[in-house]
């Protein structure tokens, strides 16, 4: 287990977040490696999609990992100008994490959660690296990250 995924494992435990973290052997960037690692369906994964506005605040769209997300509808939602998609090496300052393995909770960022995200009772997001996945219900997300349920997808 590497750094990242121990710190996500202790935000995990400390906060009480009811929600279990797996650590494969092979990668989990893409949706498609994460479907073959865990053997369930692509409707089952998110997509944490980093952004920046430009008042500098940290957001994370939320959308399912067949979906795109909308920088416009993110923009009219938060009533700013469109975001940009943050870099690297802003994400890894932002979140503590690397790009590919970002959390959907575990760090201060406006969450927004795709209402499409909701019709799942059950997802996949990322567990700080990109080896490892959280699994946890919908209704926990909202409770680790106080997400705002919008309609942010393309």
């Amino acid at each position: 287990m590497d750094k990242y995924e121990e710190k996500l494992r202790d935000f995990i435990m400390v906060n009480n977040i009811k929600a279990e973290h797996l650590v494969f052997e092979t990668s989990c960037h893409s949706v498609k490696d994460a479907v073959m690692a865990t053997k369930s369906s692509p409707q089952d994964f998110v997509k944490n999609i980093c952004l920046i506005d430009e008042q500098g605040n940290f957001i994370v769209a939320i959308v399912k990992g067949e979906d795109r997300v909308s920088l416009s509808k993110v923009g009219k939602v938060l009533g700013t100008r469109t975001p940009k998609i943050a870099t690297p090496e802003e994400i890894l300052e932002r979140t503590g994490y690397p790009c590919g393995g970002v959390p959907s909770f575990g760090f201060n960022a406006i969450f927004l959660i795709d209402q499409k995200v909701m019709e799942r009772e059950y997802i996949y997001t990322g567990g700080g690296s990109q080896k490892s996945l959280v699994r946890i219900s919908t209704a926990e997300l909202i409770r680790a990250n106080n997400g705002k349920i919008v309609d942010i997808r393309k």
